[in-house]
């Protein structure tokens, strides 16, 4: 019979290869040790409900090297700062930005760090309704039983409100405007109400450590506009995309050395091909080249988050297809389904930007990039 100890150490070894087939961890699973570590040596106060003081919770999310914490988001501290501190009090955090500044994995890491668990969350989309967001009911347990807490089934904002957590409602405003009012009585009144249910079952009040984290991307203004009185529950923080280079270019080697490890690819980009990239995209985005020359900008959206994908695609492609990390002629095969998208003037635009501005370097990465332009769709 195996001792309890072997039974033990047996298990964590299954739930650490477990943890690693999964596609895409949550961040409380990804980062267990940091935050167990993070935890076992916090001894700042904590507002109630919190697992982590403010000073830990900065600490998980911005790095510290003498903790040997890494730094998961790239962005301005007082903004992490002011989040926390609305996470804080009554009030709902609102993170708008551009499509890929990093909103959702800001919010992941806050609901991480503060609540234990980053899964609470509703996708926002046209199709999604108020039960999604509440509560809905296992209607075979209805049919026989009636409505008891037996037959209620969990949503989100239920849960986090029952039992103290945060929870994440991204792209809020892709839901219609009677969904989104949804949320109104739990931001303002901190309860919920289940009127099918008799007696306290009825009304479920927030604990604390609840509140609302959601998300907003400014290219989908005027698809459904928050109601004045949804707004004034929710603090506003606007994420920016990043502003440095060199800045932007260390987090997508960074981030894609760890997506190819997680696919398999032992090797990765090479540093001239990434540089080439992040200034592709910057130039792209911004409409003008490094040098100050002005030139037609894309309509599809070049985050930093679409230019670690396309890193990202690179490795594989270069690995699994001929054994190396990638080349130039990758680059313009995955510019051409991540950037353009569908858009045949944003693919006019790429040629035109490989015709005329990348034709007059003469650096061997942009050479390689320039001959490669005939692998353009079209």
């Amino acid at each position: 019979m195996a001792k309890k100890g072997e039974a033990k150490e047996s298990k964590d070894a299954k739930d650490s290869k477990d943890s690693k087939e999964i596609q895409r961890p949550p961040a409380e699973l990804l980062y267990a040790e940091e935050l167990e570590r993070l935890r076992a040596s916090d001894t700042g106060p904590r507002p109630p409900g919190w697992r982590l003081s403010l000073h830990a919770v900065r600490r998980f999310i911005l790095g510290d090297e003498k903790k040997g914490v890494r730094r998961k988001f790239v962005g301005n501290p007082s903004l992490v700062d002011r989040a926390m501190v609305t996470l804080a009090t009554s009030r709902g955090l609102m993170l708008v930005g551009e499509p890929g500044t990093a909103k959702s994995l800001l919010s992941e890491l806050l609901a991480a760090a503060i609540s234990g668990a980053s899964t609470l969350t509703v996708q926002g989309g046209a199709s999604v309704t108020e039960d999604q967001i509440k509560y809905s009911w296992n209607y075979a347990l209805l049919v026989a039983e009636g409505p008891t807490p037996r037959s209620l089934v969990a949503a989100p904002l239920y849960t986090g409100m029952k039992e103290g957590r945060l929870v994440r409602f991204e792209e809020i405003t892709r839901c219609p405007l009677e969904v989104q009012d949804s949320l109104l009585s739990a931001l303002s009144d901190r309860v919920l109400a289940v009127p099918e249910l008799p007696g306290a079952d009825g009304m479920v009040f927030a604990q604390d450590g609840f509140n609302v984290i959601a998300t907003a991307n400014t290219r989908d203004r005027g698809v459904n506009e928050m109601s004045v009185a949804l707004k004034r529950r929710f603090n506003f923080e606007t994420v920016f995309p990043i502003p440095d280079f060199a800045t932007e270019l260390e987090l997508v080697r960074t981030e894609t050395a760890r997506m190819l490890q997680r696919s398999g690819v032992p090797t990765a980009p090479p540093d001239d091909l990434l540089e080439v990239l992040v200034t592709t995209f910057r130039e792209l985005r911004a409409g003008e080249t490094q040098d100050g020359k002005p030139m037609e900008r894309l309509q599809a959206v070049l985050s930093t988050a679409e230019a670690i994908s396309v890193a990202h695609s690179i490795g594989v492609r270069g690995y699994y297809l001929r054994g190396d990390g990638g080349s130039a002629a990758d680059l313009v095969e995955c510019l051409a389904g991540t950037a353009a998208k569908d858009s045949a003037e944003d693919l006019k635009r790429i040629r035109v930007y490989l015709e005329q501005r990348v034709s007059r370097r003469t650096s061997p990465p942009w050479r390689a990039l320039y001959e490669a332009r005939h692998l353009l769709p079209g």
